[in-house]
């Protein structure tokens, strides 16, 4: 039997949610390597509750400090594409205040993994989650406009940094297979503990919607799909009508079912909540959001023979052998890349530019 915790907060009380779900589900972290992945969705302000609050991340913080951990990692990796955005998007929001001098870019240390050869055959994975003894996934409460709802689940997406998140957006072609893709990157490494953010929550159009929604609760779990299960009855849909979850239940990565869920404290449907379309058509027929994926998922880096000095960072730090030197200039394999940007990021001269 999953269970999950519903708590009564507010973003000045949240502290008590936060110890009550460590009470209700106790990671082993003394000792260990814990990374702390937020939901930053991209720049914005706190109280556009387009990510999750900085309130929340520090009462989490705090929580593991005083769990005598060997390391804390906060990070995330933002949006379709904003690689180079990360520590932007923290700063605007928040969250790096939050994150209590513990932030690191999740973007630079990109490591190669098998995926589902169905849509991409390896992806590269942020070093700093695999390395994780404890992961502990923050979730924001939330609409989208092509899995109808993110949460627990969805929130991995962010392990993996750089356009390759459009890229697979691109591949997957329809909602359906896209949220096939989501679970098989959840697997890639499944948080230990999801504490979610629904003091304000958003419905609509999201994951940017304006449409908010005064909740007052904080969810947590050890199991993203029961966790996910419930935040999709509260929004008033049916677990089972959402693919993403139904794949994840099939994979035996969790039970959604309300007889084989332990709620611990009040759950209620919210009233009149907005919700996307069902079946992903606000993004899979959205020309301009089509066309931004489109775009972002042919950039390559190209350097820049001006600057180059050939000095062969960028070969020795791309993840995935993308890049070989020719005369003196590195050149990208466009097939090979995962358009992670590790060597724009790591070049000494600022040679590579995106092409």
């Amino acid at each position: 039997m999953h269970r999950v915790m519903i708590h009564p907060a507010s973003y000045d009380n949240c502290r008590n949610a936060v110890d009550r779900a460590f009470e209700l589900f106790p990671p082993d972290i003394a000792g260990k390597k814990v990374v702390i992945k937020p939901n930053v969705l991209r720049t914005s302000k706190a109280d556009e509750h387009i990510v999750t609050h900085p309130s929340l991340l520090r009462a989490v913080v705090e929580k593991v400090e005083t769990m005598s951990p060997a390391e804390i990692v906060v990070g995330d990796n933002p949006g379709l594409f904003n690689y180079g955005d990360n520590e932007n998007s923290f700063e605007q929001t928040g969250l790096m205040a939050a994150a209590g001098g513990y932030y690191k870019n999740l973007g630079n240390t990109p490591q190669h993994v098998p995926f589902n050869p169905d849509f991409m055959s390896e992806v590269g994975v942020s070093k700093e989650i695999l390395d994780a003894d404890i992961l502990i996934s923050l979730p924001k409460f939330k609409t989208h406009g092509l899995t109808v709802m993110t949460g627990a689940i969805k929130n991995s997406y962010g392990i993996l940094p750089g356009a390759q998140k459009a890229r697979l957006h691109r591949i997957a072609g329809s909602p359906e297979r896209f949220h096939d893709v989501i679970v098989a990157v959840f697997r890639l490494r499944v948080p230990d503990l999801f504490i979610v953010d629904a003091v304000v929550g958003m419905e609509g159009n999201g994951p940017a919607s304006p449409d908010l929604r005064d909740i007052g609760l904080i969810l947590a779990s050890n199991n993203a799909v029961a966790l996910d299960g419930v935040i999709a009855r509260m929004m008033g849909l049916d677990p089972s009508r959402l693919r993403f979850l139904q794949k994840a239940k099939e994979m035996g990565l969790g039970e959604f079912d309300a007889d084989k869920v332990d709620i611990e404290g009040e759950m209620r449907v919210l009233k009149d909540f907005k919700l996307p379309p069902l079946g992903g058509e606000f993004i899979l027929n959205n020309p301009v959001i089509q066309e931004f994926m489109e775009t972002k998922t042919k950039v390559r880096p190209q350097a820049n023979p001006d600057l180059c000095t050939a000095c062969g960072a960028c070969i020795d730090q791309c993840p995935v052998s993308a890049l070989t030197m020719k005369d003196d200039l590195p050149v990208v394999d466009a097939d090979r890349c995962i358009t992670c940007f590790c060597c724009q990021e790591i070049c000494p001269e600022k040679a590579m530019t995106l092409k």
